[in-house]
């Protein structure tokens, strides 16, 4: 039917939308994560396949690195203005920290009612081991060129002047975030509450926030804007070869451990 819509000029087709699926904790690794270096392609076929009438982001994200979050939403927002597309994003189960980062890439933000969305902070962890190694006999040995080098040393004891660097760091990339959230979505923002603490919100809680535009689900709202014909053509990443037939190397089951341990952070 599609190539007989080609022959006949004057029958019309229907509107495609690309739908973007982006699923997965967001780092710099390629197997398994989203990131900048392995999306590129498949965002770039999002939004030139076809001539799209939109793109349509179905988010699934506890979040990760803010570089990749940063590198994948200007990409995002790069190409939508090239092409004079409107970009839609749909919210499963959250959209938190760099997930909900990628999300305000979009012209508008639709979540489901039970959909986690916020976490507007930045976190680091770790473990403190001095006193492990000392209990066991091992003595630590770090020779470096530059008195900042070790810094945070899990081996060593925690040094006030290594946490007031770390915070200083925090601070920028929080302030970076910040400032993306309020340009892409503006007068939008709720300003009496405070959004950029690192809280969360449940997806029918989020509407007075500002930070989400309302209640929708990807199918339904695309044929309500597009019409009931419209097409959804999807875009993902494949998965690995041996993960499609339930085998996995040890460091992609480590992966996928921790993978799942981040979104358990908020209860999915």
């Amino acid at each position: 039917m599609g190539a007989m819509r080609r022959l006949i000029p004057f029958v019309k087709s229907p509107p495609v939308v690309s739908v973007l699926k982006l699923h997965g904790v967001i780092a710099a690794r390629t197997r398994g994560t989203l990131n900048d270096a392995s999306l590129a392609g498949l965002v770039e076929k999002a939004f030139t396949k076809g001539k799209p009438a939109a793109v349509a982001l179905s988010i699934n994200s506890p979040g990760g690195s803010l570089a990749q979050s940063s590198l994948i939403s200007a990409r995002i927002q790069r190409l939508a203005e090239e092409k004079g597309l409107k970009v839609y994003a749909f919210v499963e189960d959250v959209a938190a920290s760099g997930g909900y980062y990628i999300a305000s890439a979009a012209d508008e933000i639709w979540v489901d009612r039970h959909s986690i969305i916020g976490s507007i902070g930045v976190i680091s962890a770790g473990f403190g081991l001095k006193d492990f190694i000392e209990r066991h006999g091992i003595e630590r040995r770090v020779y470096t060129a530059g008195e900042t080098k070790s810094m945070l040393d899990a081996f060593q004891a925690e040094k006030p002047e290594d946490v007031k660097r770390l915070k200083v760091l925090q601070e920028h990339i929080h302030a970076g975030f910040i400032d993306h959230v309020k340009s892409r979505r503006g007068a939008r923002l709720n300003e009496d509450e405070d959004l950029f603490n690192g809280d969360i919100w449940v997806g029918s809680a989020s509407l007075s926030t500002g930070l989400v535009d309302g209640i929708g689900h990807l199918v339904p709202k695309m044929k309500e804007v597009f019409g009931e014909k419209v097409v959804l053509r999807l875009y993902e990443k494949r998965r690995p070869f041996l993960h499609r037939f339930g085998v996995a190397l040890a460091a992609d089951a480590m992966s996928e451990i921790e993978d799942r341990l981040a979104f358990r952070r908020f209860g999915v």
